[in-house]
């Protein structure tokens, strides 16, 4: 017992290592709204429901809700703080309609979090009814963050290119989700399992299609001839 403690642990500090780089993996993207001192097409979206998950995965690690699951919180407190910061630049660079709009979304969430730790602090009074409903939530708001993934990998079926899907981020989702997967399994945790089995399974699937589709991706192609994604997001615990 004290060795699959240790295990964990040990799975868990690379979890959060593995996840601080996925965090970081949109920068190039930002990098070029801060050159360009515009948003252009990139969206929002992502980046503002990964804040509101971010939210959940902290609460749901907190002792009170999930004892021994402080690695949970420390990639969630992480990964929060890096996705503020990436909704910070869209309000900075974006016109006011789109500003307003966002604003509006982090106002929601911030009730909808409010409302989420008084209902399970005030009505549930034990860590294992607390555990199941924040991480019912958190495996729905997991789940709904692979739509950035699908859309990517949607493309590279249609157009037959991985242009657009880098290889060594997929890659990454792929062992990011491993990795959680086991932590999640050394000592049993559905609501972390869950979410991290089917990332590692999505991050799979675009290994898959990497290899399948690598010989008929056009490398030199006009650029502007083909839409661009926003980068992808994995779920990081």
């Amino acid at each position: 017992m004290v060795y699959t403690g240790i295990a964990r642990t040990i799975i868990g500090i690379i979890g959060n290592v593995t996840s601080f780089f996925l965090f970081l993996s949109p920068v190039p993207t930002f990098i070029k709204i801060h050159k360009l001192g515009s948003v252009e097409e990139f969206k929002p979206d992502p980046y503002v429901a990964a804040v509101l998950s971010c939210m959940m995965w902290v609460f749901y690690g907190l002792p009170i809700v999930h004892p021994d699951s402080i690695l949970v919180v420390t990639i969630s407190i992480i990964g929060l703080a890096i996705e503020l910061s990436y909704v910070t630049l869209f309000i900075i660079y974006s016109p006011w309609a789109k500003r307003r709009r966002i604003l509006l979304y982090l106002v929601i969430e911030v009730i909808f979090m409010a409302i989420i730790v008084f209902i399970t602090l005030q009505f549930l009074h034990t860590t294992k009814a607390r555990s199941m409903i924040v991480g019912i939530l958190c495996i729905f708001f997991s789940i709904a963050m692979y739509a950035s993934p699908l859309t990517v990998m949607k493309m590279v079926i249609k157009t037959k290119s991985v242009k657009y899907m880098p290889f060594y981020l997929s890659l990454a989702n792929l062992l990011n989700g491993i990795i959680w997967a086991i932590y999640a399994i050394l000592k049993f945790d559905p609501y972390v399992l869950i979410p991290n089995g089917l990332g590692a399974l999505s991050g799979m699937a675009q290994i898959i299609l990497y290899a399948t589709y690598y010989k008929t991706t056009q490398w030199h192609e006009n650029e502007e001839e083909r839409p661009k994604p926003d980068v992808q997001l994995s779920n990081n615990v």
